[in-house]
Protein backbone atom coordinates (compact mmCIF):
# COMPACT_ATOMS: atom_id res chain seq x y z
CA UNK A 1 0.00 0.00 0.00
CA UNK A 2 1.29 3.35 -0.99
CA UNK A 3 1.57 6.72 1.37
CA UNK A 4 -2.16 8.10 1.55
CA UNK A 5 -1.75 10.58 4.39
CA UNK A 6 -0.80 14.15 4.77
CA UNK A 7 0.42 15.66 7.61
CA UNK A 8 -2.60 18.23 8.17
CA UNK A 9 -4.94 14.70 7.77
CA UNK A 10 -2.32 12.87 10.09
CA UNK A 11 -2.52 15.61 12.70
CA UNK A 12 -6.13 15.22 12.94
CA UNK A 13 -6.25 11.90 12.66
CA UNK A 14 -4.23 11.70 16.10
CA UNK A 15 -6.62 14.32 17.67
CA UNK A 16 -9.73 12.17 16.92
CA UNK A 17 -8.32 8.95 18.27
CA UNK A 18 -6.88 10.50 21.62
CA UNK A 19 -9.91 12.23 22.39
CA UNK A 20 -11.72 8.06 21.57
CA UNK A 21 -8.64 6.92 23.78
CA UNK A 22 -9.19 9.57 26.70
CA UNK A 23 -13.34 9.11 26.78
CA UNK A 24 -12.37 4.90 26.96
CA UNK A 25 -10.49 5.85 30.30
CA UNK A 26 -12.64 8.63 31.66
CA UNK A 27 -16.40 7.56 30.79
CA UNK A 28 -18.20 4.59 31.61
CA UNK A 29 -20.93 5.43 29.94
CA UNK A 30 -21.83 3.20 27.05
CA UNK A 31 -23.78 5.06 24.80
CA UNK A 32 -21.13 8.49 25.58
CA UNK A 33 -18.05 5.98 24.23
CA UNK A 34 -20.23 4.98 21.20
CA UNK A 35 -20.99 8.38 20.38
CA UNK A 36 -17.90 9.96 20.63
CA UNK A 37 -16.01 6.98 18.66
CA UNK A 38 -18.71 7.36 15.71
CA UNK A 39 -17.99 11.10 15.65
CA UNK A 40 -14.29 10.71 15.61
CA UNK A 41 -14.61 7.77 12.94
CA UNK A 42 -17.03 9.91 10.67
CA UNK A 43 -14.95 12.98 10.77
CA UNK A 44 -11.49 10.81 9.89
CA UNK A 45 -13.16 9.62 7.11
CA UNK A 46 -14.36 13.01 6.00
CA UNK A 47 -10.50 13.72 5.20
CA UNK A 48 -10.40 11.77 2.69
CA UNK A 49 -12.27 11.71 -0.49
CA UNK A 50 -11.70 8.75 -1.05
CA UNK A 51 -10.69 5.67 1.47
CA UNK A 52 -9.56 2.39 0.43
CA UNK A 53 -10.73 -0.32 2.58
CA UNK A 54 -6.71 -1.58 3.33
CA UNK A 55 -6.47 1.81 4.50
CA UNK A 56 -9.29 2.00 6.20
CA UNK A 57 -8.08 -1.28 8.42
CA UNK A 58 -4.66 0.73 8.53
CA UNK A 59 -6.50 3.32 10.62
CA UNK A 60 -9.46 1.30 12.48
CA UNK A 61 -7.20 0.03 15.31
CA UNK A 62 -6.76 3.53 16.56
CA UNK A 63 -10.40 4.08 17.81
CA UNK A 64 -10.79 0.63 19.41
CA UNK A 65 -9.74 0.53 23.49
CA UNK A 66 -5.57 0.56 24.06
CA UNK A 67 -3.09 0.62 26.19
CA UNK A 68 -0.89 3.92 25.95
CA UNK A 69 1.92 1.61 24.38
CA UNK A 70 -0.46 -0.01 22.13
CA UNK A 71 -1.43 2.86 20.42
CA UNK A 72 1.56 5.03 20.18
CA UNK A 73 2.08 1.34 18.19
CA UNK A 74 -1.04 1.77 16.63
CA UNK A 75 -0.25 5.36 15.53
CA UNK A 76 3.49 4.83 14.38
CA UNK A 77 2.20 2.47 11.67
CA UNK A 78 0.08 4.88 10.57
CA UNK A 79 2.56 7.28 10.72
CA UNK A 80 4.48 4.97 8.05
CA UNK A 81 2.34 6.38 5.45
CA UNK A 82 2.49 10.21 5.54
CA UNK A 83 3.56 11.25 2.34
CA UNK A 84 7.07 13.25 2.87
CA UNK A 85 7.12 17.21 1.98
CA UNK A 86 8.92 17.58 -1.01
CA UNK A 87 12.05 17.38 -1.39
CA UNK A 88 14.26 21.11 -1.09
CA UNK A 89 17.97 21.92 -1.51
CA UNK A 90 19.32 25.33 -0.12
CA UNK A 91 20.30 25.58 -3.61
CA UNK A 92 15.83 25.46 -4.74
CA UNK A 93 15.21 27.21 -1.91
CA UNK A 94 17.31 30.45 -3.12
CA UNK A 95 15.91 29.78 -6.32
CA UNK A 96 11.84 30.33 -5.12
CA UNK A 97 13.11 33.85 -3.46
CA UNK A 98 15.16 35.10 -6.05
CA UNK A 99 15.12 38.02 -4.78
CA UNK A 100 16.92 37.52 -1.95
CA UNK A 101 20.23 38.38 -2.30
CA UNK A 102 21.90 36.76 1.08
CA UNK A 103 18.94 33.89 2.00
CA UNK A 104 19.84 32.44 5.21
CA UNK A 105 18.25 29.16 4.67
CA UNK A 106 17.04 26.69 7.54
CA UNK A 107 19.48 23.79 8.29
CA UNK A 108 17.82 21.58 6.01
CA UNK A 109 19.37 18.65 7.65
CA UNK A 110 17.71 18.84 10.95
CA UNK A 111 13.59 19.60 9.76
CA UNK A 112 11.78 16.45 9.64
CA UNK A 113 9.80 16.40 6.51
CA UNK A 114 7.87 13.72 7.30
CA UNK A 115 5.96 16.14 9.83
CA UNK A 116 5.36 18.83 7.57
CA UNK A 117 3.11 20.65 5.50
CA UNK A 118 4.27 23.47 5.08
CA UNK A 119 8.52 24.67 5.60
CA UNK A 120 8.58 27.72 7.42
CA UNK A 121 11.71 29.68 9.28
CA UNK A 122 12.16 32.98 10.83
CA UNK A 123 15.45 35.22 9.63
CA UNK A 124 15.66 37.07 13.12
CA UNK A 125 17.96 39.71 11.70
CA UNK A 126 15.72 40.97 9.47
CA UNK A 127 12.52 40.28 11.09
CA UNK A 128 11.61 37.68 7.97
CA UNK A 129 9.12 34.51 7.60
CA UNK A 130 9.70 32.92 5.01
CA UNK A 131 7.51 30.05 3.77
CA UNK A 132 7.76 27.21 1.67
CA UNK A 133 4.52 25.35 0.52
CA UNK A 134 3.38 22.94 -2.51
CA UNK A 135 0.44 24.97 -4.11
CA UNK A 136 -1.41 23.94 -7.34
CA UNK A 137 0.85 20.84 -7.79
CA UNK A 138 4.36 23.43 -7.93
CA UNK A 139 7.00 24.94 -4.70
CA UNK A 140 6.10 28.61 -3.92
CA UNK A 141 7.95 30.63 -1.89
CA UNK A 142 6.54 33.22 0.07
CA UNK A 143 8.78 36.20 1.87
CA UNK A 144 6.75 38.18 4.89
CA UNK A 145 7.45 40.41 7.23
CA UNK A 146 7.15 39.39 10.80
CA UNK A 147 5.88 41.49 13.62
CA UNK A 148 6.63 39.79 16.88
CA UNK A 149 3.64 40.43 19.49
CA UNK A 150 5.25 39.52 22.28
CA UNK A 151 2.25 37.47 23.91
CA UNK A 152 -0.01 34.44 23.17
CA UNK A 153 -2.48 34.33 20.59
CA UNK A 154 -4.51 31.95 17.91
CA UNK A 155 -2.75 30.96 14.60
CA UNK A 156 -4.29 31.49 11.69
CA UNK A 157 -3.15 28.55 10.01
CA UNK A 158 -3.05 25.87 13.04
CA UNK A 159 -5.85 27.70 15.13
CA UNK A 160 -3.79 26.78 18.43
CA UNK A 161 -3.07 29.49 21.29
CA UNK A 162 0.60 30.11 21.00
CA UNK A 163 3.21 32.58 20.35
CA UNK A 164 2.07 34.38 17.76
CA UNK A 165 3.19 37.32 15.23
CA UNK A 166 1.59 39.57 12.63
CA UNK A 167 2.64 38.03 9.35
CA UNK A 168 2.21 40.16 6.09
CA UNK A 169 3.01 39.46 2.87
CA UNK A 170 2.62 41.95 -0.79
CA UNK A 171 0.30 39.91 -2.98
CA UNK A 172 0.13 40.43 -6.61
CA UNK A 173 -3.13 41.89 -6.61
CA UNK A 174 -3.62 45.51 -6.39
CA UNK A 175 -5.05 47.77 -4.04
CA UNK A 176 -8.74 48.41 -4.42
CA UNK A 177 -8.96 51.50 -2.73
CA UNK A 178 -5.40 52.71 -4.30
CA UNK A 179 -4.35 51.44 -7.49
CA UNK A 180 -0.85 52.55 -7.58
CA UNK A 181 0.05 50.22 -4.56
CA UNK A 182 -0.19 46.19 -3.87
CA UNK A 183 -2.76 44.65 -1.91
CA UNK A 184 -0.73 43.49 1.63
CA UNK A 185 -2.30 40.36 3.04
CA UNK A 186 -1.46 39.15 7.08
CA UNK A 187 -2.46 37.67 9.69
CA UNK A 188 -1.55 36.30 12.88
CA UNK A 189 0.06 33.29 12.64
CA UNK A 190 3.14 30.96 15.39
CA UNK A 191 6.11 32.04 15.55
CA UNK A 192 7.78 28.43 15.98
CA UNK A 193 6.50 27.22 12.67
CA UNK A 194 7.94 23.28 13.46
CA UNK A 195 5.23 23.30 16.26
CA UNK A 196 2.60 24.95 13.88
CA UNK A 197 3.04 22.14 11.75
CA UNK A 198 2.53 19.68 14.77
CA UNK A 199 -0.78 21.03 15.00
CA UNK A 200 -2.34 22.18 12.02
CA UNK A 201 -5.48 20.08 10.66
CA UNK A 202 -6.84 22.12 7.98
CA UNK A 203 -5.75 23.94 5.16
CA UNK A 204 -8.15 26.48 4.19
CA UNK A 205 -6.82 29.17 5.45
CA UNK A 206 -3.27 28.22 4.41
CA UNK A 207 -4.08 27.99 0.59
CA UNK A 208 -6.02 31.33 0.95
CA UNK A 209 -3.09 33.29 2.09
CA UNK A 210 -0.45 31.24 -0.54
CA UNK A 211 -3.06 31.87 -3.34
CA UNK A 212 -3.44 35.28 -2.52
CA UNK A 213 0.00 36.31 -2.86
CA UNK A 214 1.52 33.85 -5.38
CA UNK A 215 -1.35 33.63 -8.16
Amino acid sequence: MERFIQNHQFNAIKRHTETVQKTYNTIADRKVIEAVKYSAETHVKELFPVLAEEQWLLLEPLFARKSKIEYEEALSAVAAFVLPFPDVTEAGLKKLFPKVKKLKAPELAAVNFAALTYLGWVDGGSSKLYIVYEHAARLVGVEARLTPTGSKGVCSLCSRHAEVGLVTAVSKARSASNPDYYKAVGNYMCVDSTACNKQITDLSYLERFIGEIVD
